[in-house]
């Protein structure tokens, strides 16, 4: 699904579904978590309103195996790495720009 299909459903995202959304437009492989790191550096490096807060690997879709792995993955570091952490994006249109912005 992409950014703007997303966008219409509900105002807030958590990052892991943003990017896998993200990743899906560009047909990039989103399962490698040191991408999906980058691409949480370059949204805090642009200043965007991202809110941290704990996505549990149910709620990230247990029957999704790949996506509960690479929620897991990122919940090793996230006590030490901010760009490990899940967010909430909020995507408007100057939201989706700058995700758009890091490929």
């Amino acid at each position: 699904m992409s950014l703007n299909e997303i966008s219409q459903k509900v105002i807030f995202h958590n990052s892991v579904d943003v990017w896998i959304s993200a990743c899906g437009e560009k047909n990039k492989d989103w399962t490698n978590p040191e991408d999906y790191k980058q691409f949480i550096a370059h949204l805090l490096k642009n200043n965007l309103n991202l809110k941290a807060f704990n996505l549990c690997t149910h709620e990230a879709g247990a029957t999704e195996e790949e996506k509960t792995k690479f929620t897991e993955i990122l919940a090793q570091t996230k006590e030490t790495d901010p760009n490990s952490k899940t967010y909430t994006i909020k995507l408007n249109d100057s939201a989706i720009s700058t995700i758009r912005s890091y490929f």
